[in-house]
């Protein structure tokens, strides 16, 4: 490994303070948060603006924000992105952590199109394959994926759709389906028992992209004979792990509180 040249590592370390509060930040700031000294930060930051990577704000003298450059870097990254590709590599990472079948669905219309799975490695297993379309209201990641959907465009989807089950326990109702999609937001976590196969249970949680939008869900699906409540509880924080993971893949950035 080659060896890593001081003035970039610091340029890139002021880029990264942005990423955090409400993205603006004045010398002084970057000079204390950095510890550096004030002459340096001064070039820095001049520097960084020349090439449009930083701009001061008009009202606010002396605060800057991320410049139309880093926007651009952003976007030609995003453009290289293969939803699939990233997702089958984290399903990859969560399966090999918990040892069930994972899933990364997205959605179309009313049903779910799975676009990544990784095997189990327990001799009982899923049946399922990438590529498999169904009906999204009897799927953990159909439930995630409905309930991120605005409230008129969810409107739209479910208006006049007849709700088939898959199972017995599959929701066939528009108003248990509309109160399990509260409960799923208010969680953000879905849960599945049985509803789209009867000896399995899942659990999803939403993937987004970098404008903070649901684009996808990752599941973990496990037979009902190893399905126990703090096997859930296990299981639903790995989905919610995973999930954070593809989405800073995505390139979205989880805001810290």
């Amino acid at each position: 490994m080659g060896r890593l040249v001081p003035a970039v590592t610091r340029a890139l370390d002021v880029l990264e303070l942005f990423l955090h509060g409400d993205g603006t930040l004045s010398a002084p700031e970057v000079t204390r948060k950095l510890q550096l000294p004030r002459t340096t930060v001064h070039e820095l930051l001049t520097t960084l603006a020349a090439r449009s990577y930083l701009v001061t704000i008009p009202d606010q003298p002396g605060r800057y924000r991320l410049g139309v450059r880093t926007y651009q870097l952003g976007s030609r990254y995003a453009e290289q992105l293969d939803l699939a590709a990233e997702g089958q590599q984290v399903a990859r990472q969560v399966a090999e952590t918990c040892g069930e079948t994972v899933h990364v669905a997205i959605l179309e219309g009313t049903d779910v199109i799975y676009i990544a799975k990784v095997d189990s490695t327990h001799a009982v297993r899923m049946v399922s394959a990438a590529g498999r379309k169904l009906p999204a209201h009897c799927t953990s990641v159909g439930k995630m994926l409905l309930a991120a959907l605005p409230e008129r465009e969810l409107d739209a989807r479910l208006d006049g759709l007849e709700l088939t089950g898959m199972t017995p326990d599959s929701i066939t109702d528009e108003g248990t389906l509309r109160a399990a999609l509260a409960s799923v937001r208010e969680r953000g976590i879905a849960v599945e028992h049985r509803e789209s196969n009867p000896d399995v249970s899942c659990v999803a949680a939403p993937v987004r992209d970098r404008s903070g939008r649901v684009v996808a869900a990752l599941s973990v699906s496990v037979p009902m004979i190893r399905w126990t409540e703090e096997r859930e509880a296990e299981l639903a924080a790995l989905a919610a792990e995973g999930a954070q993971a593809l989405s800073g893949r995505l390139g979205h950035h989880r805001r810290e509180k």
